[in-house]
Protein backbone atom coordinates (compact mmCIF):
# COMPACT_ATOMS: atom_id res chain seq x y z
CA UNK A 1 0.00 0.00 0.00
CA UNK A 2 0.83 3.53 -0.89
CA UNK A 3 0.51 5.44 3.06
CA UNK A 4 0.51 8.92 3.74
CA UNK A 5 0.78 10.06 7.28
CA UNK A 6 0.45 13.30 8.78
CA UNK A 7 1.26 13.98 12.61
CA UNK A 8 3.15 16.31 15.06
CA UNK A 9 7.01 16.18 14.50
CA UNK A 10 7.48 16.55 17.81
CA UNK A 11 8.48 14.71 21.48
CA UNK A 12 5.34 13.76 22.48
CA UNK A 13 3.26 10.49 22.22
CA UNK A 14 1.21 10.66 19.08
CA UNK A 15 4.20 11.90 16.76
CA UNK A 16 6.74 9.06 18.49
CA UNK A 17 3.45 6.77 17.62
CA UNK A 18 2.85 7.99 14.27
CA UNK A 19 6.70 7.56 13.46
CA UNK A 20 7.22 4.37 14.42
CA UNK A 21 4.13 3.26 13.08
CA UNK A 22 5.25 4.72 9.78
CA UNK A 23 8.89 2.73 10.00
CA UNK A 24 7.37 -0.67 10.84
CA UNK A 25 4.77 -0.18 7.95
CA UNK A 26 7.87 0.33 5.78
CA UNK A 27 9.56 -2.32 6.68
CA UNK A 28 6.95 -4.86 6.11
CA UNK A 29 6.98 -3.54 2.16
CA UNK A 30 4.74 -0.79 2.09
CA UNK A 31 5.39 3.02 1.25
CA UNK A 32 4.98 5.49 3.22
CA UNK A 33 5.18 9.07 2.79
CA UNK A 34 5.39 11.64 6.22
CA UNK A 35 4.14 14.64 5.35
CA UNK A 36 4.36 17.49 8.47
CA UNK A 37 6.24 20.87 9.08
CA UNK A 38 9.79 19.35 10.34
CA UNK A 39 11.15 15.96 9.73
CA UNK A 40 9.56 14.01 13.10
CA UNK A 41 12.48 13.15 15.76
CA UNK A 42 12.38 9.38 15.10
CA UNK A 43 12.27 9.17 11.80
CA UNK A 44 15.50 7.66 9.76
CA UNK A 45 15.19 8.08 6.48
CA UNK A 46 17.69 4.74 5.59
CA UNK A 47 14.74 3.19 4.17
CA UNK A 48 13.62 3.31 0.59
CA UNK A 49 10.14 2.69 1.78
CA UNK A 50 10.14 6.25 3.77
CA UNK A 51 9.40 9.51 1.98
CA UNK A 52 9.39 12.54 4.10
CA UNK A 53 7.54 16.15 2.61
CA UNK A 54 8.43 18.99 4.46
CA UNK A 55 5.04 21.35 4.68
CA UNK A 56 6.17 25.04 4.05
CA UNK A 57 3.77 28.18 5.24
CA UNK A 58 4.83 31.25 3.06
CA UNK A 59 4.63 34.27 5.37
CA UNK A 60 2.37 37.20 4.55
CA UNK A 61 2.05 40.28 6.15
CA UNK A 62 -1.75 39.95 5.96
CA UNK A 63 -2.02 36.68 8.14
CA UNK A 64 -1.51 37.69 11.98
CA UNK A 65 -1.19 33.59 11.97
CA UNK A 66 0.22 31.68 9.04
CA UNK A 67 -2.87 29.63 7.91
CA UNK A 68 -0.73 26.11 8.45
CA UNK A 69 -3.83 24.25 7.78
CA UNK A 70 -4.24 25.63 4.32
CA UNK A 71 -0.57 25.00 3.46
CA UNK A 72 -1.39 21.23 4.96
CA UNK A 73 -4.04 20.39 2.95
CA UNK A 74 -2.46 21.88 -0.39
CA UNK A 75 0.62 19.64 -0.04
CA UNK A 76 -1.70 16.61 0.85
CA UNK A 77 -3.49 17.50 -2.67
CA UNK A 78 0.13 17.59 -4.62
CA UNK A 79 1.55 14.51 -3.33
CA UNK A 80 -1.44 12.34 -2.98
CA UNK A 81 -1.76 13.03 -6.66
CA UNK A 82 1.90 13.05 -7.43
CA UNK A 83 2.55 9.70 -5.45
CA UNK A 84 -0.39 8.26 -6.22
CA UNK A 85 -1.26 7.46 -2.60
CA UNK A 86 -3.75 4.93 -1.42
CA UNK A 87 -4.67 6.16 2.09
CA UNK A 88 -4.16 9.00 4.25
CA UNK A 89 -3.84 8.51 7.94
CA UNK A 90 -4.04 11.65 10.21
CA UNK A 91 -2.67 11.27 13.72
CA UNK A 92 -4.29 14.29 15.74
CA UNK A 93 -7.76 15.55 15.41
CA UNK A 94 -6.34 19.20 14.93
CA UNK A 95 -5.53 20.18 12.52
CA UNK A 96 -5.01 17.10 10.38
CA UNK A 97 -8.47 15.45 10.38
CA UNK A 98 -9.65 19.08 9.18
CA UNK A 99 -6.78 19.56 6.72
CA UNK A 100 -7.09 16.02 5.37
CA UNK A 101 -10.78 16.43 4.53
CA UNK A 102 -10.38 19.18 2.33
CA UNK A 103 -7.71 17.56 1.05
CA UNK A 104 -10.41 14.49 0.13
CA UNK A 105 -12.53 17.21 -1.34
CA UNK A 106 -10.63 19.17 -3.19
CA UNK A 107 -9.32 16.12 -4.42
CA UNK A 108 -13.06 15.10 -5.34
CA UNK A 109 -13.27 17.87 -7.75
CA UNK A 110 -10.79 15.78 -9.77
CA UNK A 111 -12.32 12.60 -10.01
CA UNK A 112 -9.69 11.05 -6.90
CA UNK A 113 -10.99 9.35 -3.85
CA UNK A 114 -8.89 8.51 -1.15
CA UNK A 115 -9.98 6.96 2.43
CA UNK A 116 -8.86 9.01 5.24
CA UNK A 117 -8.30 6.69 8.70
CA UNK A 118 -8.14 9.59 11.96
CA UNK A 119 -6.72 8.43 14.88
CA UNK A 120 -7.73 10.00 18.43
CA UNK A 121 -4.47 10.50 20.83
CA UNK A 122 -5.86 12.37 23.57
CA UNK A 123 -5.38 15.95 24.47
CA UNK A 124 -7.12 16.48 20.66
CA UNK A 125 -10.06 15.40 21.95
CA UNK A 126 -9.53 15.82 26.28
CA UNK A 127 -8.34 18.91 26.53
CA UNK A 128 -7.92 21.19 22.96
CA UNK A 129 -10.83 19.94 20.72
CA UNK A 130 -13.71 20.31 23.55
CA UNK A 131 -12.42 24.14 23.43
CA UNK A 132 -16.00 25.64 22.42
CA UNK A 133 -13.91 27.15 19.36
CA UNK A 134 -12.62 24.09 18.46
CA UNK A 135 -15.12 21.52 19.15
CA UNK A 136 -17.66 22.19 15.37
CA UNK A 137 -14.38 21.78 13.58
CA UNK A 138 -13.48 18.45 15.56
CA UNK A 139 -17.00 16.92 15.41
CA UNK A 140 -17.37 17.50 11.64
CA UNK A 141 -13.78 16.38 11.26
CA UNK A 142 -14.00 12.64 13.00
CA UNK A 143 -17.77 12.00 11.52
CA UNK A 144 -16.02 12.56 8.11
CA UNK A 145 -13.72 10.30 8.38
CA UNK A 146 -13.46 7.35 6.72
CA UNK A 147 -12.43 5.14 9.82
CA UNK A 148 -11.72 6.66 13.30
CA UNK A 149 -9.29 5.08 15.72
CA UNK A 150 -8.83 6.12 19.26
CA UNK A 151 -5.27 4.44 21.39
CA UNK A 152 -7.26 3.18 24.47
CA UNK A 153 -10.68 1.86 25.99
CA UNK A 154 -10.51 5.13 28.02
CA UNK A 155 -10.01 7.89 25.24
CA UNK A 156 -13.24 6.27 22.87
CA UNK A 157 -15.57 6.49 25.95
CA UNK A 158 -14.18 10.17 26.63
CA UNK A 159 -15.14 11.10 22.96
CA UNK A 160 -18.45 9.77 22.77
CA UNK A 161 -19.29 11.81 25.81
CA UNK A 162 -17.51 15.05 24.58
CA UNK A 163 -18.73 15.01 21.43
CA UNK A 164 -21.45 14.01 19.01
CA UNK A 165 -20.00 11.41 17.25
CA UNK A 166 -21.76 9.25 14.56
CA UNK A 167 -19.08 6.75 13.37
CA UNK A 168 -17.70 3.80 15.21
CA UNK A 169 -14.58 4.50 16.85
CA UNK A 170 -11.91 1.24 17.00
CA UNK A 171 -9.82 1.22 19.77
CA UNK A 172 -6.21 0.50 18.52
CA UNK A 173 -3.42 0.11 21.09
CA UNK A 174 -0.31 2.16 21.36
CA UNK A 175 2.60 -0.21 21.08
CA UNK A 176 6.20 -0.57 21.40
CA UNK A 177 9.23 -2.03 19.23
CA UNK A 178 10.52 -4.95 21.39
CA UNK A 179 13.69 -7.25 20.73
CA UNK A 180 16.15 -4.46 19.33
CA UNK A 181 17.65 -1.92 22.10
CA UNK A 182 15.88 -3.28 25.12
CA UNK A 183 17.31 -6.71 24.82
CA UNK A 184 20.69 -5.74 24.22
CA UNK A 185 23.24 -4.63 27.12
CA UNK A 186 25.30 -2.98 25.29
CA UNK A 187 22.70 -0.06 25.03
CA UNK A 188 22.97 0.15 28.91
CA UNK A 189 25.04 2.94 30.28
CA UNK A 190 26.51 2.72 33.67
CA UNK A 191 24.33 3.17 36.83
CA UNK A 192 27.87 4.50 38.26
CA UNK A 193 27.55 7.06 36.27
CA UNK A 194 24.22 8.47 37.50
CA UNK A 195 23.86 6.98 41.19
CA UNK A 196 26.04 5.05 43.94
CA UNK A 197 25.84 1.18 43.75
CA UNK A 198 23.33 1.47 46.90
CA UNK A 199 20.89 3.92 45.13
CA UNK A 200 17.46 3.21 43.22
CA UNK A 201 17.38 4.99 40.30
CA UNK A 202 13.64 6.42 39.96
CA UNK A 203 12.52 8.52 36.67
CA UNK A 204 9.88 10.45 35.09
CA UNK A 205 9.48 11.64 31.65
CA UNK A 206 7.09 13.80 30.48
CA UNK A 207 6.71 17.24 28.72
CA UNK A 208 6.76 19.03 31.99
CA UNK A 209 2.65 20.32 31.87
CA UNK A 210 0.51 20.67 34.31
CA UNK A 211 -1.68 17.88 33.76
CA UNK A 212 1.72 15.56 34.50
CA UNK A 213 1.49 17.25 38.18
CA UNK A 214 4.50 17.02 38.49
CA UNK A 215 5.09 18.62 42.37
CA UNK A 216 3.79 14.70 43.14
CA UNK A 217 6.32 13.26 41.40
CA UNK A 218 9.13 15.37 43.12
CA UNK A 219 6.79 14.67 46.97
CA UNK A 220 7.08 10.73 46.09
CA UNK A 221 10.08 10.59 45.79
CA UNK A 222 11.24 13.00 48.49
CA UNK A 223 8.72 10.57 50.75
CA UNK A 224 11.09 7.67 48.59
CA UNK A 225 14.35 8.90 49.80
CA UNK A 226 13.21 9.52 53.07
CA UNK A 227 13.43 5.35 53.72
CA UNK A 228 16.17 4.12 51.45
CA UNK A 229 19.13 5.75 49.12
CA UNK A 230 17.72 7.20 45.78
CA UNK A 231 18.15 9.57 42.73
CA UNK A 232 15.38 10.79 40.93
CA UNK A 233 15.99 11.15 37.20
CA UNK A 234 13.33 14.05 35.61
CA UNK A 235 13.77 13.68 31.47
CA UNK A 236 11.83 16.22 29.35
CA UNK A 237 11.22 20.02 29.15
CA UNK A 238 8.12 22.37 29.41
CA UNK A 239 5.91 25.05 31.24
CA UNK A 240 6.38 23.02 34.78
CA UNK A 241 10.30 22.42 34.95
CA UNK A 242 11.38 25.66 36.49
CA UNK A 243 8.44 25.27 39.35
CA UNK A 244 10.08 21.82 39.87
CA UNK A 245 13.62 22.96 40.01
CA UNK A 246 12.43 25.73 42.51
CA UNK A 247 10.53 22.58 44.83
CA UNK A 248 13.43 20.27 44.68
CA UNK A 249 15.58 23.03 46.04
CA UNK A 250 13.03 23.87 48.77
CA UNK A 251 12.95 20.70 49.77
CA UNK A 252 16.41 19.89 50.04
CA UNK A 253 17.04 17.47 47.86
CA UNK A 254 18.48 19.30 44.26
CA UNK A 255 21.85 17.03 45.09
CA UNK A 256 19.34 13.86 44.55
CA UNK A 257 17.51 15.05 41.29
CA UNK A 258 19.01 14.93 37.71
CA UNK A 259 16.88 17.48 35.29
CA UNK A 260 17.72 15.84 31.74
CA UNK A 261 15.94 18.08 29.68
CA UNK A 262 14.69 16.54 26.20
CA UNK A 263 17.02 13.84 25.74
CA UNK A 264 17.40 11.49 22.66
CA UNK A 265 18.61 8.80 25.04
CA UNK A 266 15.72 7.91 26.61
CA UNK A 267 16.86 4.25 26.21
CA UNK A 268 19.92 4.66 28.17
CA UNK A 269 17.87 6.29 30.50
CA UNK A 270 15.31 3.61 31.17
CA UNK A 271 17.94 1.14 31.38
CA UNK A 272 19.27 1.90 34.38
CA UNK A 273 15.92 2.94 36.31
CA UNK A 274 14.58 1.26 38.81
CA UNK A 275 10.88 2.55 38.75
CA UNK A 276 8.88 4.66 37.06
CA UNK A 277 6.49 7.48 37.96
CA UNK A 278 3.51 8.94 36.27
CA UNK A 279 1.23 10.57 38.85
CA UNK A 280 -0.79 12.42 35.68
CA UNK A 281 -4.16 14.26 36.14
CA UNK A 282 -5.22 12.14 33.25
CA UNK A 283 -3.67 9.87 30.60
CA UNK A 284 -5.27 9.11 27.51
CA UNK A 285 -2.91 5.78 27.15
CA UNK A 286 0.40 6.48 29.03
CA UNK A 287 2.61 5.30 26.41
CA UNK A 288 5.90 6.94 28.48
CA UNK A 289 4.77 3.87 31.07
CA UNK A 290 4.45 1.25 28.12
CA UNK A 291 8.54 2.43 27.46
CA UNK A 292 9.27 1.88 30.82
CA UNK A 293 8.05 -1.64 30.85
CA UNK A 294 9.44 -2.50 27.81
CA UNK A 295 13.00 -1.95 29.71
CA UNK A 296 11.77 -4.08 32.58
CA UNK A 297 10.81 -1.01 34.82
CA UNK A 298 7.56 -1.23 37.31
CA UNK A 299 5.33 1.64 37.07
CA UNK A 300 3.80 3.55 39.93
CA UNK A 301 1.12 5.53 38.40
CA UNK A 302 -2.64 7.45 39.07
CA UNK A 303 -5.41 5.17 37.92
CA UNK A 304 -6.97 7.80 35.52
CA UNK A 305 -7.86 7.33 31.69
CA UNK A 306 -6.17 5.16 29.84
CA UNK A 307 -3.56 4.04 32.12
CA UNK A 308 -5.23 1.32 33.46
CA UNK A 309 -4.91 -0.46 30.49
CA UNK A 310 -1.99 -0.42 30.05
CA UNK A 311 -0.02 -0.75 34.02
CA UNK A 312 -1.51 -3.46 35.65
CA UNK A 313 -2.38 -2.67 39.39
CA UNK A 314 -0.29 -5.23 41.84
CA UNK A 315 1.51 -7.23 38.00
CA UNK A 316 3.68 -4.58 36.37
CA UNK A 317 3.13 -1.57 39.00
CA UNK A 318 0.38 0.07 41.25
CA UNK A 319 -2.06 2.61 40.72
CA UNK A 320 -3.57 4.98 43.01
CA UNK A 321 -6.29 7.52 42.87
CA UNK A 322 -4.59 10.72 41.02
CA UNK A 323 -3.02 12.82 44.07
CA UNK A 324 -2.59 10.44 46.67
CA UNK A 325 1.13 10.84 46.79
CA UNK A 326 1.25 8.76 50.28
CA UNK A 327 -0.23 6.11 48.81
CA UNK A 328 2.20 6.01 45.54
CA UNK A 329 4.86 6.14 48.05
CA UNK A 330 3.81 3.81 50.11
CA UNK A 331 3.93 1.54 46.88
CA UNK A 332 6.85 2.22 44.92
CA UNK A 333 8.85 1.29 48.86
CA UNK A 334 7.10 -1.52 48.47
CA UNK A 335 8.76 -2.59 45.18
CA UNK A 336 12.62 -0.72 45.50
CA UNK A 337 12.69 -1.48 48.80
CA UNK A 338 13.19 -5.45 48.81
CA UNK A 339 15.44 -6.90 45.74
CA UNK A 340 13.70 -10.28 45.18
CA UNK A 341 10.51 -8.12 45.11
CA UNK A 342 12.07 -5.54 42.16
CA UNK A 343 12.92 -8.31 40.65
CA UNK A 344 9.47 -10.25 40.59
CA UNK A 345 8.25 -6.60 39.80
CA UNK A 346 11.24 -5.98 36.57
CA UNK A 347 9.51 -9.23 35.06
CA UNK A 348 6.08 -8.68 35.50
CA UNK A 349 6.59 -5.62 33.08
CA UNK A 350 8.43 -6.69 30.46
CA UNK A 351 5.90 -9.71 30.09
CA UNK A 352 2.72 -7.22 29.92
CA UNK A 353 4.58 -4.58 27.63
CA UNK A 354 4.83 -7.90 25.22
CA UNK A 355 1.36 -7.85 24.62
CA UNK A 356 1.78 -4.66 23.36
CA UNK A 357 4.58 -5.64 20.83
CA UNK A 358 4.50 -3.50 17.49
CA UNK A 359 4.28 -6.76 15.65
CA UNK A 360 1.13 -7.52 17.22
CA UNK A 361 -0.95 -4.02 16.65
CA UNK A 362 0.55 -2.97 13.37
CA UNK A 363 -1.47 -6.04 11.91
CA UNK A 364 -4.48 -4.25 13.27
CA UNK A 365 -3.52 -1.39 11.46
CA UNK A 366 -3.40 -2.97 8.46
CA UNK A 367 -6.29 -4.73 8.34
CA UNK A 368 -8.07 -1.19 8.81
CA UNK A 369 -5.97 0.32 5.74
CA UNK A 370 -7.15 -2.42 3.49
CA UNK A 371 -10.89 -2.78 4.27
CA UNK A 372 -11.19 1.20 3.99
CA UNK A 373 -9.20 1.07 0.57
CA UNK A 374 -11.67 -2.26 -0.26
CA UNK A 375 -14.66 0.44 0.42
CA UNK A 376 -13.59 3.13 -1.81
Amino acid sequence: MKIAIVCYPTFGGSGVVATELGLELAQKGHEIHFITYSQPVRLALLNTNVHYHEVNVPEYPLFHYQPYELALSSKLVNIIKQYKIELLHVHYAIPHAYAGYMAKQMLKEEGIEIPMVTTLHGTDITLVGNHPFYKPAVSFSINNSDVVTSVSNSLREETHKLFNIKKEIHVVPNFIELGKDNLNPSISCSRSVIANSNERIITHISNFRSVKRIPDVINIFYKIQEKIPAKLLLVGDGPEKENAEYLCQQLGIIDKVIFFGNSNEIDKILSVSDLFLLPSETESFGLAALEAMAWSVPVISSNSGGLPEVNFDGVSGYLSPVGAIDEMAENALKIVSNEETLKSFRKNALNVAEKFDIKNIVPLYENIYQKAINKQ
